[in-house]
C-alpha cells in the first residue's frame, strides 16, 4: 500500500519480511488481553489485523501504561516490527508482531451494540441501523468488495467489446406500464411529478437512435412494489443496448460477459449456456426460471393415472409427478411432514400422493386401493423410477398444480442436497409469450386489470412470424425475449426492440392505450422512430442478484452497504420520513389528514 501522512502500512500488509522495520499504522481496537506482565492489542482496519504488544516499561507515552483500550477505539501506532513467538496460522500477519514505542488515541469510542466479529450477537434489525458498525465486520466488507470486483470486471468486458458508459437522466416522466413509480414532486411546476426511473429503457433505445451502438450503464432504478429477500425499492442493474444486432448477437455477447466474470471473479470456466423455450420452461419444471443443477422433471401423469376411479385424479384438470432419487426410505412422518408443506397457503396443493420403488424392487402407494402393482411399474417406467426412488404426484388445476409442483421439485433438491451453491448451472430461456392477460396484480397499477400487458415491457419485438396473430390471437405472440437464468435465479432479461414506429403503435393500441394516451406517454419514442431508428436490442443484468449469486447468499441486501428492511425503510436515517409544513407548501402539497 501507498504510504499517507498518518501511517506507513496497513494492518494487513506486514510479513516476516518486514522483520525490525518501524512502521506506523492506524485502524480499530479489535480486542485487548494481558498476559503476564505484556499487554497485546489486534489492531484492525479493512485490510486485516496486526497483533500490537506493549509493557509497562516500553517507550515514553503515558497511553503505553494505561490498563488498556476500549473496543472501537481509534488508534495511530509506531513501533518495530518483532517475529512472534507463538505465530498465529490463521491470520496472515500471524508471524509478525509490533512492539509498540508509541501510540496516539486518534478518537475514543463507546461500547458498541454488537459485537465486530464475523460472528456478530447482533440481530438484522439492530446491525441495520447500526449500518456503519456492521461494515466494519469482515464478512460484510468482503461482501461489497465482491461487489466492486464484479463491477470492474464487468466494465473491463463492456470496454473491450466497444460499449459506451452513458448515463442517463434520474427525474423522468411517469409511465402508466409496469410496477408503480416512486414519483417526485416539482416545485417549480406546481402539481406536476418527476418519476424515478424503473429502468433507463426509453433512453437507452434513444442512444440507439442517437448513433451510439453500443451503450452500458451501472445503475440505479426504483420500483415501488412489494419486497422480498431479492428485491429492494431501490437496485442496480447492468443495464446495456446495441444497435444493428439479432437476438443471436446478443446472446452471444453477454453469454461472454457472464463467462468472463466466472472466470475472473470466481476462477471457474463456464461452459456453453444451454437454451430452452419457455414452453419447454413451464413443461418440465414449472416455471420460467428453471434451476438445473439437478434433473427431477416435471411429468404429465394424466394419461397414466386417469380412469381407475379415484376421484382425486379423474376430476383433475392435470396430474403431474416427480421422481425423487434415492428418496424411497422416508419414512411415514417424513411423508405426512412433506404433505403438511405442500398443503401450506404458499404452495396450495390439496394433498400429495406417494409411491415408494423399494430397494427389493416392491412397489408401494398411498392409494394401492385404486392402483395394483402393475399399474404402479407403468408409474415407474414413465419416470424412469429406478430402486430406492420416490414418486410424488399432485394433482389439480392447471396452472395451480404445475407451480405447487414446481415448489415441490425445488423444495425436494433441498433436502436431498442438489442445490449445491458451489455449483453453478447456466441457462437461457427464450421465446417468452409477448403478452399476458392481467386480472389484477398488486404490484401493477389497478388500470392495468382486466387487460392484456407486456410481459417484459412494451418496446419488446413480436417474433415476426407471429406479428399477424396480434390482430386474432395476442396470447400466442411470441416476443424477441429472453433471460438468462443462473441457479433457479434470473439474473438479467431483454429483447430484440420495436424499431418501427408503426409496429409500435399497434402494440400500444393491443395493450389498451388510445392514440391520445400513446402519444402524451411516449410521443417522444414514437416521434424518434421517424428520424432512422436502427434495428437493436439489448439486457439487463440484476447486478445486486449477480452480486448475492456469486457470495453465495440468498439476500441482495448483504452486497448493499445500505439497504433499506423488509419495510422500504432505512431504519439508520429513519427513512422515509416526514417533511415539514413549510416544504410541503413550496411543493403545492395538502396532506389531509382524518379526524
Amino acid at each position: 500500500m501507498l504510504p499517507t501522512s498518518l501511517r506507513t502500512n496497513t494492518c494487513g500488509e506486514l510479513r516476516i519480511s518486514d522483520i525490525n522495520k518501524i512502521v506506523t499504522l492506524c485502524g480499530w481496537v479489535q480486542k485487548t488481553r494481558k498476559l503476564g506482565g505484556a499487554t497485546f492489542i489486534d489492531l484492525r482496519d479493512r485490510y486485516g489485523i496486526t497483533q500490537l504488544i506493549f509493557s509497562g516499561e516500553d517507550g515514553n507515552s503515558e497511553i503505553l501504561n494505561q490498563e488498556g483500550f476500549s473496543r472501537e477505539t481509534v488508534l495511530k501506532v509506531t513501533g518495530l516490527v518483532i517475529e512472534r513467538e507463538s505465530k498465529n496460522k490463521n491470520l496472515p500477519t500471524g508471524d509478525i508482531e509490533i512492539k509498540l514505542q508509541n501510540v496516539e488515541i486518534l478518537n475514543n469510542s463507546i461500547t458498541p451494540p454488537f459485537t465486530i466479529e464475523d460472528e456478530t450477537d447482533g440481530g438484522d434489525e439492530l446491525r441495520m441501523k447500526y449500518r456503519y458498525l456492521d461494515l466494519r465486520r469482515n464478512v460484510v466488507r468482503k461482501n461489497l468488495e465482491l461487489r466492486h470486483r464484479i463491477a470492474i470486471e464487468t466494465r473491463n468486458y463492456l470496454d473491450k467489446q466497444q460499449f459506451l458508459e452513458v448515463e442517463t437522466p434520474v427525474l423522468i416522466k411517469s409511465t402508466p406500464e409496469g410496477a408503480r413509480d416512486f414519483v417526485v414532486p416539482s416545485r417549480m411546476n406546481p402539481n406536476q411529478f418527476y418519476a424515478l426511473p424503473q429502468s433507463p429503457q426509453t433512453f437507452k433505445q434513444l442512444l440507439m437512435v442517437s448513433g451510439f451502438d453500443r451503450y452500458y450503464q451501472i445503475v440505479k432504478c426504483f420500483r415501488d412494489e412489494d419486497l422480498r429477500a431479492d428485491r429492494q425499492p431501490e437496485f442496480t442493474q447492468i443495464d446495456c443496448e446495441m444497435s444493428f444486432v439479432e437476438q443471436e448477437d446478443i446472446l452471444q455477447t453477454f453469454e461472454g460477459l457472464i463467462k468472463h466474470l466466472f472466470k475472473t471473479v470466481k476462477g471457474l470456466d463456464i461452459a456453453s449456456i444451454p437454451r430452452m423455450s419457455y414452453a419447454d420452461a413451464m413443461k418440465y419444471y414449472g416455471n420460467d426460471k428453471p434451476d438445473t443443477r439437478f434433473e427431477m422433471k416435471l411429468i404429465d401423469f394424466n394419461s397414466t393415472t386417469k380412469g381407475k376411479s379415484f376421484k382425486v385424479f379423474d376430476d383433475a384438470e392435470t396430474v403431474i409427478a416427480i421422481c425423487a432419487k434415492g428418496a424411497s426410505e422416508y419414512t411415514r412422518k417424513q411423508l405426512d411432514e412433506l404433505t403438511e408443506w405442500v398443503k401450506r397457503p404458499q404452495i396450495g396443493a390439496t394433498g400429495l400422493v406417494y409411491a415408494r420403488f423399494n430397494i427389493d424392487g416392491t412397489l408401494k402407494s398411498s392409494v394401492d386401493k385404486f392402483y395394483n402393482e402393475e399399474e404402479l411399474k407403468k408409474w415407474a417406467e414413465i419416470c424412469n423410477a429406478e430402486k430406492g426412488d420416490l414418486i410424488l404426484v399432485l394433482a389439480g388445476a392447471e396452472d395451480k398444480t404445475r407451480k405447487a409442483a414446481s415448489e415441490l421439485r425445488l423444495e425436494m433438491g433441498n433436502r436431498l442436497g442438489l442445490r449445491d451453491k458451489n455449483i453453478f448451472s447456466c441457462l437461457w430461456v427464450i421465446d417468452f409469450p409477448l403478452l399476458e392477460w392481467n386480472e389484477g396484480d398488486p404490484n401493477l397499477l389497478a388500470s392495468l386489470a382486466g387487460r392484456w400487458h407486456a410481459k417484459h415491457h412494451p418496446f419488446t419485438s413480436p417474433k415476426p412470424e407471429d406479428i399477424e396473430l396480434l390482430n386474432t390471437n395476442p396470447g400466442a405472440v411470441r416476443a424477441n425475449a429472453y433471460d438468462i437464468v443462473v441457479n433457479g435465479v434470473e439474473i438479467g432479461g431483454g429483447s430484440i426492440r420495436i424499431h418501427n414506429k408503426d409496429l409500435q403503435a399497434k402494440m400500444f393500441d393491443v395493450l389498451g392505450f388510445s392514440k391520445d394516451d400513446a402519444q402524451k406517454q411516449f410521443g417522444f419514442l414514437m416521434n424518434a422512430f421517424e428520424f432512422g431508428a436502427p434495428p437493436h436490442g439489448g439486457i439487463a443484468l440484476g447486478f445486486d442478484r449477480l452480486c448475492s449469486l456469486f457470495g453465495g447468499a440468498d439476500s441482495i441486501r448483504d452486497f448493499i452497504a445500505f439497504p433499506k428492511n423488509n419495510s422500504g425503510r432505512d431504519v439508520m436515517i429513519d427513512a422515509p420520513s416526514e417533511i415539514s409544513e413549510e416544504q410541503l407548501k413550496e411543493l403545492n402539497i395538502n396532506i389531509i389528514t382524518k379526524k
